[in-house]
């Protein structure tokens, strides 16, 4: 049996045993950036922003101001790409052995891991400094706190040694939700508390699908995620109630905010799906059904359409807000 080790130099078929990798110096100055980009994860912080823009709707009441939306995505766009580039730093071992990541490019060697080091550490601090100067403090804490948690207390911490890690672990990914609200007021409340809430129980049923139909990439690197040391009908379990749970706390926000016809109906409808879908591979599961068949993607990929239109609610709702015969206009 054969190991992935990112250090191994393969022998050029002259066997003089020159380096046959590329390298930063060797590639172009495109191929380079687009390395770089990819360290950030950027469909994640598409998710992450997903959350951030519409809450800053819902703390306006209406729409914020542009510079204020810009500036705020920006400094969300650099905290959560720094995250995610120390991940990549800190897990480039495992990502050697998971051949859903053996070709990011610290573990093909195409960006060194000092250069990805220092490129994390100086987006974070950009971050930080973007958002206390140009929005405020409280965002550009909560922002440091966002990283802080993912990369410390996510990736170090729990990430290999329980099969809770992405439970709590997620919290760094509700942090977003915390900035947009910030960003708007200076201040928090119980509507952004019950939207971090919101992202804070999906998180499982979101990631958990994902890992079941990668458990074996997972098992292979030693990450004990809850698929890889659990049986699929008990993390299906586990699914429906945080599927559950979430659903109910989106409803929690329309007498807290409160909210209109808009959001209730993205939040029902939405909701519904996202609780069938869950009940739906489950039934697959205790019917011995394993494997690509499972259909866990299925979950995995609507889950983010789920999120997607219930925030898309939180935005709308403020701007056609059609008030509910027991809320106040």
């Amino acid at each position: 049996m054969t190991t992935l080790d990112p250090r191994a130099t393969p022998a050029e078929p002259d066997g003089t045993g020159a380096a046959a990798l590329p390298t930063e110096s060797t590639r172009g100055p495109r191929e380079v950036v687009k390395d770089y980009i990819s360290l950030t994860k950027p469909r994640i912080i598409e998710l992450l922003l997903v959350t951030t823009f519409p809450v800053m709707f819902l703390a306006q009441r209406g729409v914020p101001p542009v510079w204020l939306i810009v500036a705020t995505l920006i400094g969300g766009t650099l905290a959560a790409a720094s995250a995610n580039v120390l991940n990549c730093y800190l897990d480039r071992d495992i990502d050697a052995r998971m051949h859903r990541t053996s070709n990011r490019p610290l573990v093909t060697g195409t960006v060194s891991p000092r250069n990805a080091l220092i490129f994390g550490g100086v987006l974070g601090v950009a971050s930080v400094l973007w958002l206390g100067l140009l929005v405020n403090w409280l965002s550009a804490w909560l922002a440091l706190g966002a990283i802080a948690l993912y990369v410390v207390f996510y990736t170090i911490l729990l990430k290999r040694r329980t099969s809770q890690n992405i439970v709590w672990g997620g919290v760094a990914g509700c942090m977003p939700v915390l900035i947009g609200w910030s960003a708007v007021t200076n201040s928090m409340s119980w509507a952004a508390i019950i939207l971090f809430l919101v992202v804070f129980f999906w998180t499982p049923p979101h990631y958990w699908p994902l890992s079941m139909r990668f458990k074996e990439d997972y098992a292979a690197a030693g990450v004990p995620m809850l698929p890889v040391v659990a049986e699929d009908v008990a993390v299906g379990r586990k699914i429906v109630i945080y599927a559950w749970v979430t659903v109910l706390c989106s409803l929690a926000l329309i007498p807290v905010a409160p909210m209109g016809w808009v959001y209730t109906a993205c939040a029902v409808v939405s909701g519904a799906l996202f609780v069938v879908e869950s009940h739906r591979l489950l039934g697959r599961a205790k019917a011995g059904i394993t494997g690509p068949t499972l259909g866990a993607m299925r979950l995995f990929h609507y889950s983010i359409s789920y999120l997607t239109l219930l925030f898309l609610g939180v935005a709308v709702d403020p701007l056609l807000y059609f008030a509910l015969p027991f809320a106040n206009p």
